[in-house]
């Protein structure tokens, strides 16, 4: 009774936290990437002490966390809680000829994130790099073999050298995201693992790119 009664003060919490029409747009935008509070101002057309209102409500409520950049640690994003809008999920984020996931070196996080996009959706995905290394990390290439991911042995590419019209751009990494600005679509901001490169890392990687891609994949469609 009393797991019962904390699950409904939990959901009471969160439908009371989005009643409002601005924190269920915010919850919307989150529901789909991470974004700075900056970005979701510009979002919003608000002002900052009104968002940094609605933001605390949706703390309060267990539904937003905060996190600092690695690229720029005076930047932060605000992203949706795993699990805070179940059963409350917005509809379709749109159609898609193709997703090009995109990070710094493609040599993980955007070669993660095609390999387990590409067994989740028909909707045809690859990725590239904004300034590609010259081989994919031998961390990623463990952690792919470990959780039975078919990851190429392709060459990372530059974004550049990938883009053309029509595709639904995702940046995994905050440098990319921060260095390609509007022309970065949604971002999620996903630790990097080579910067300790354990097996631990990488797999905790696959596991925040495999639940960002499954809250995905049923709300985009190919064009």
């Amino acid at each position: 009774m009393n797991t019962e009664r904390s699950d409904l003060e939990r959901r009471a919490a969160a439908h009371a936290a989005l009643a409002d029409p601005s924190r269920l747009r915010v919850a919307d935008l989150l529901s789909l990437g991470d974004l700075s509070p900056s970005e979701l101002q510009a979002q919003l057309a608000m002002p900052s002490n009104l968002l940094a209102h609605h933001l605390k409500a949706l703390e309060t409520a267990g539904l937003v966390t905060r996190g600092r950049s690695e690229a720029d640690r005076r930047r932060s994003y605000v992203r949706l809680v795993p699990g805070a809008l179940d059963g409350l999920l917005p509809g379709s984020a749109g159609h898609a000829r193709r997703v090009v996931f995109v990070c710094t070196a493609n040599s993980a996080r955007s070669q993660l994130a095609a390999v387990l996009w590409r067994r989740a959706s028909a909707v045809p995905a690859t990725s590239a790099g904004t300034h590609p290394a010259d081989h994919v990390h031998p961390g990623a290439v463990a952690a792919a073999r470990r959780h039975r991911l078919p990851l190429r042995a392709a060459r990372p590419r530059g974004l550049a050298d990938v883009a053309a019209d029509g595709d639904y751009v995702i940046t995994v990494c905050d440098h990319a995201h921060e260095e390609l600005g509007d022309l970065g679509g949604l971002h999620w901001s996903i630790p990097d693992p080579v910067r300790s490169g354990t097996d631990a890392a990488f797999d905790a990687a696959i596991g925040a790119l495999a639940g960002r891609v499954d809250t995905l994949v049923p709300r985009l469609t190919t064009t």
